[in-house]
């Protein structure tokens, strides 16, 4: 059984429609990837798939209960992880300290916050010295691993991520695939959205959206 399952989605904006009858299944331990061109509605998908918008029309299922049904907070904080294109990190907090937030924020009972914190930072890459700076003394991709350790913090299911390498140089976009790539080994779900064929191409599978006339619905 399908961990996330769209089931005939559609979404309008203003009457105009964005989406139109989107179907598709994610399971644990697999790479995804969404790609479309820009107004295609990948970043809409996106906030359909983390519960910050509602359909229109269909169910979006997680577990196989519509996630309309399930408290839209803890849905946010507790199943699912999202990893913003602008990475949305406090830049006046430390790598750690946004990580450590993110926990408090989901509720979860974790015995050592900030133990647990510094292994998830190093596990993507980031060390105690670096986990301790202030988030602007941070160059872009290591801005991307914290917001990769703190979309980990209460170990969800699914970990989605909007443009996860638009910004990035070619070397810093293989290690973060990696990341992601072992985060997938561990049996989490995984679903990029993205424009990159390249990000696309190192992804289990993809489902590519495609811009529809815009019309309005009277």
């Amino acid at each position: 059984m399908s961990l996330l399952s769209l089931k005939n989605i559609s979404f309008s904006y203003d009457k105009t429609p964005v989406l139109k009858e989107i179907s598709y299944e994610f399971e644990k331990g697999k790479m995804y990837c969404i790609i479309g061109k820009s107004g295609a509605g990948k970043t809409t998908l996106l906030s359909l798939l983390s519960g910050l918008a509602s359909p229109s029309s269909g169910e979006i299922l997680y577990n196989g209960k519509n996630i309309a049904k399930i408290d839209k907070y803890a849905f946010r904080s507790r199943y699912i992880g999202v990893v913003f294109q602008s990475f949305n990190l406090i830049t006046k907090y430390t790598a750690l300290e946004n990580v450590i937030l993110s926990m408090d924020v989901s509720s979860c009972k974790i015995k050592n916050k900030k133990q647990l914190a510094l292994s998830l930072l190093d596990s993507v890459g980031l060390d105690e010295s670096e986990a301790n700076r202030r988030v602007l003394k941070l160059s872009g991709g290591q801005q991307q691993r914290v917001a990769i350790a703190r979309a980990l913090s209460y170990n969800p299911d699914i970990v989605i991520a909007d443009e996860p390498t638009g910004n990035l140089d070619r070397d810093t976009q293989k290690e973060i695939m990696e990341i992601f790539r072992s985060l997938a080994n561990q049996g989490k779900c995984v679903i990029l959205v993205s424009h990159s064929s390249e990000v696309a191409s190192m992804c289990d599978e993809r489902y590519e959206l495609v811009k529809i006339s815009g019309k309005k619905v009277i």
